[in-house]
């Protein structure tokens, strides 16, 4: 009797509780919800709700990350806050083919220029932190000239703060392409190595406030040109045959010289009118130097040195004596272009214009020597600044002047300006002179 009623309440339990489980042991899948201590299951289709304790661990590893980038962050701008951030200038050389100028112009990507491949050296390398490529005032970045577009320099100069991180003009240079250079002379110097500034002098310290353009007394520029540019209209070949002779060079020499001193240039420029005083403009001296031959073309190089220049006043200088020589504007026209009335001056192609040097007289007086700061003479880099010209910029204008004949097409627009008559008279007659080709800057 106690067997079956055993029996009985067993079964009775299995139907109300489920079967067991034989690894397990007896299971209760169907036991009803007891109030307080289980949630009764969610209706079909619902979401179901996150767990508050798995949503607190998220939260956790979240901040946990989140510190952990900062930890990171801060290591790396605590290490660089052990370096010092310094005053410097760069010495640069560049080939101008293919760019818009040397200053960036900031937000725009359709036109390069020279300083956005150097701003991206100076990020890359790890010299100025990624902000300071982006507003490029916050490392005090100053260009002493600012050439247009095809223009190239050898001796360019710029100023900024920077990280003096170890081998720093390696890297930079790393970081650019080879027809831009920071010019380092490391293999001549002789100066000891310090710990903050390496030997190669393509960098050089400079006081707090320097400015590289406004400390600049002077620059020096360097035109060259194929001397067919020279041959006179009427009895002279107009081809690469061509030689200029002895003659011919003391006749341009002669002209290039009328140019020394003060002069009115608003008519060597587009910005000014003839009664503004910073039309003004004092040339030190300019001068050809003797011709060349490359590739079967003979060169000549004229030289100006000039406190400032003003916006094309140096393509249009020479433009005016290659007129004059070839037989087109009188040698009265030179100073007549410096009185106020307006002369119609051609404007030469800019392939051949280089910065070449910059002169910080006044500076190195005052503190080349005052045992704190190198003077910024130069002096020593004019083998590696004549090196980048033989290697990079000559080569190019030499084969853009072969392949575009930019200077032969431009010599054949001087019939069509009239050297007489002022730029209003020959438009009054419908005569307006063209700007001369493959002359954009």
């Amino acid at each position: 009797m106690a067997i079956r009623v055993v029996r009985a309440a067993a079964g009775a339990v299995r139907r109300a509780c489920g079967p067991c489980s034989p690894s397990l042991g007896p299971r209760l899948l169907r036991l009803p919800p007891m109030a307080g201590n289980v949630e009764a299951p969610a209706p079909v289709g619902a979401r179901p709700e996150r767990d508050p304790k798995a949503r607190g661990g998220a939260r956790i590893w979240e901040e946990t990350e989140q510190q952990a980038k900062k930890l990171r962050s801060a290591s790396d701008a605590e290490q660089h806050r052990k370096l010092p951030k310094r005053k410097i200038v760069l010495l640069m050389g560049y080939s101008g083919k293919g760019y818009h100028g040397m200053q960036r112009n900031v937000g725009s990507s359709q036109f390069k220029t020279i300083e956005d491949d150097l701003v991206s050296a100076l990020v890359r390398s790890g010299c100025i932190p990624e902000n300071h490529g982006e507003d490029m005032r916050k490392m005090s970045f100053q260009r002493c000239a600012r050439t247009d577009k095809g223009v190239s320099a050898a001796g360019q100069v710029v100023s900024l703060k920077v990280w003096l991180i170890d081998d720093i003009l390696e890297k930079i240079n790393g970081h650019l392409p080879p027809h831009i250079r920071i010019l380092d002379t490391t293999a001549t110097q002789t100066r000891p190595r310090t710990r903050w500034l390496p030997r190669g002098t393509g960098l050089k310290r400079v006081t707090g406030g320097f400015n590289s353009k406004n400390k600049c007394d002077a620059r020096t520029y360097l035109y060259m040109l194929p001397t067919f540019a020279f041959a006179h209209k009427d009895h002279d070949v107009q081809d690469e045959s061509y030689r200029l002779s002895a003659d011919t060079l003391r006749r341009v020499n002669a002209l290039l010289a009328c140019y020394k001193g003060t002069h009115n240039f608003h008519n060597f420029t587009s910005q000014k009118g003839p009664r503004e005083a910073s039309a003004r403009r004092y040339i030190l001296d300019m001068f050809c130097e003797e011709p060349f031959v490359r590739e079967g073309m003979e060169f000549a190089v004229i030289k100006v040195k000039g406190q400032s220049f003003m916006t094309h006043q140096i393509r249009k200088m020479v433009g005016l004596v290659v007129a004059v020589i070839k037989g087109y504007a009188p040698e009265s026209l030179l100073e007549r272009s410096w009185g106020e009335a307006k002369v119609d001056v051609p404007k030469a192609p800019g392939l051949g214009l280089v910065l070449e040097r910059v002169h910080f007289d006044k500076y190195n007086q005052r503190f080349g020597n005052d045992g704190l700061h190198e003077p910024l003479d130069w002096t020593q880099e004019e083998a590696g600044v004549a090196a980048f010209k033989e290697q990079h910029i000559y080569p190019t204008i030499i084969s853009t002047e072969r392949q575009e004949r930019s200077m032969a097409r431009w010599l054949g627009t001087l019939p069509v300006h009239d050297f007489d008559a002022t730029a209003h008279a020959a438009a009054g007659l419908g005569a307006k002179a063209p700007s001369p080709l493959g002359d954009s800057d």
